[in-house]
């Protein structure tokens, strides 16, 4: 699968655009003030241990206390191994590992999501390009997705006298056909990062993080493995010449594609991506054959539900509904990469009675997930016909990073209706004239509120009047929204 980036860099915000077969894919979003915090490294201390959650919050001088659990924990380094050899599948007492006042050097592995804190380990990891520093290991590992055995076996036997007591690797599989001269060079280019981490460790730096990863556009040409890029093309001079220094020292196969862009026409028109973007906030996503998605991100899952539209099919019925699944994988896959969704999703399909149809409609969707580098997981459909799938989360989602809670629904997605709010105001009026004396109201609403009041409510209104005995008149607020108002005592 070949591919292009497209990187837009201004003083407060980078986006990564990658681009296949010329549709948008993905969207990389970092903002200057709220970086991404996976991948640092803190000196945190424990502020708090909860047993009943195997669990302690640790502050990392960030706004929440990260959360950290004991199965993150390497025990065999706080325990030794002489205590971990009874029952190596058992999760140690989280008392037994930290206490209270207690630093720790922990590392990211999920931002703070919502009102969650961020999540930490402490078994540290620093990735290069080819492999991964594991300080607490002294073994060579070799990534699953690199299949053929002898280069596994090749690779491993390469890595493995870079290793010591204190420095285990992990092979990437971006290492795949690389020279021993090569992976030598990213050996000794972690040992040297590690060495400063413990340097700022000792000297016990908690104002700021003990290592950073790379910014957004450094990390996503370290990363971006598995795709053959056709252009990388950088509409800051100053950050191009930057990556060109960065890939030709880390990624020299992607020099020769990098290409600075001074067009008049913003980077993200091209291939439509600005509308792309703006289309994956909408919940209603349209099909070519006329059926649509409906895309739910709440707290805890996200829901998918698919529907046949104005898709009527050539044949029969079952025909139509399984043309428009198998259809709907394709699009689900996108979607999920576009907006980055993570964590529980259930898919409602439109129900099918072959299952020979369901059995289609899952490897579809298994095929099209197959080109997202992020880890998940489909268990098939339940007994109500739920396709239940996984995706891992270490990120904020788009919509989380590009939208917050509406101030007038406040989260809800929905507005009260006009007969609402009139029904709320004359209640109101009720309630104030029992609670206080006074001469008349004067009540301060929206445009459609107040019309509502003097004209389809004007007899409730009147009758309200006669009931209290006091003048109620309507003022009208141009500035106020539909849910807003106030009842004045005159």
């Amino acid at each position: 699968m070949s591919g292009e980036l497209l990187i837009n860099v201004t003083p407060s915000e980078t986006r990564v655009a990658l681009i296949e077969n010329g549709s948008l894919q993905e969207v990389h979003i970092e903002r200057e003030a709220k970086r991404g915090l996976v991948g640092n490294i803190y000196l945190g201390k424990v502020i708090r241990v909860l047993p009943g959650m195997q669990a302690a919050f640790v502050d990392i001088n960030l706004d929440k206390a990260a959360f950290l659990h004991a199965s993150d924990i390497n025990s065999s380094l706080i325990l030794g191994d002489e205590q971990q050899s009874d029952n190596t599948d058992s999760v140690p007492d989280i008392r037994s590992l930290v206490h209270e006042g207690q630093y720790l050097m922990v590392q990211v592995v999920k931002d703070p999501l919502g009102t969650k804190g961020a999540r930490l380990t402490t078994g540290i990891t620093i990735a290069s390009r080819y492999l991964v520093l594991m300080p607490d290991a002294s073994h060579a590992g070799v990534s699953q997705r690199i299949e053929d055995i002898n280069e596994r076996n090749r690779l491993k036997d390469t890595v493995s006298p870079f290793c010591d007591d204190n420095h285990g690797f992990i092979v990437r599989t971006a290492a795949e056909g690389a020279g021993e001269q090569e992976l030598k060079h990213d050996a000794e280019f972690l040992r040297r990062v590690w060495k400063k981490v413990i340097e700022r460790k000792q000297r016990k730096q908690t104002s700021a993080p003990i290592y950073q990863d790379l910014s957004l556009a450094f990390r996503v040409l370290r990363d971006f493995v598995g795709i053959e890029l056709e252009r990388i093309r950088v509409d800051s001079k100053l950050t191009f010449d930057q990556l060109t220094e960065f890939t030709q020292e880390f990624v020299p196969e992607l020099t020769s594609v990098m290409e600075y862009y001074p067009g008049e026409r913003p980077i993200f028109d091209l291939f439509d991506t600005e509308a792309e973007i703006q289309r994956a906030l909408h919940r209603k996503i349209e099909l070519k054959s006329g059926g649509y998605l409906i895309i739910d991100q709440t707290e805890a899952m996200t829901t998918i539900d698919i529907n046949t539209g104005a898709f009527v099919g050539h044949r029969n019925l079952e025909e139509t509904i399984f043309n428009t699944n198998i259809e709907a994988t394709q699009a689900i896959a996108r979607q999920l990469r576009l907006r980055n969704l993570g964590g529980i999703i259930i898919i409602d399909f439109i129900d099918m009675m072959s299952a020979d149809h369901q059995k289609r409609v899952l490897h579809s969707l298994e095929t099209a997930l197959s080109k997202d580098k992020v880890k998940f997981s489909i268990h098939g459909f339940s007994p109500l016909g739920l396709v239940e799938m996984t995706r891992k989360r270490t990120r904020e989602s788009l919509e989380h990073i590009l939208c917050g809670e509406c101030a007038i629904c406040h989260g809800r997605g929905h507005l009260k209706t006009v007969e609402t709010v009139c029904f709320e105001i004359l209640r109101e009026i009720v309630r104030v004239n029992r609670a206080y004396d006074t001469d008349k109201f004067i009540v301060y609403a929206s445009p459609a509120v107040s019309e509502s009041l003097v004209n389809d409510e004007y007899h409730n209104l009147a009758e309200l009047e006669v009931f209290i005995g006091k003048q109620i008149k309507i003022q009208t607020e141009s500035m106020y929204n539909q849910e807003q108002f106030d009842v004045v005592m005159m």
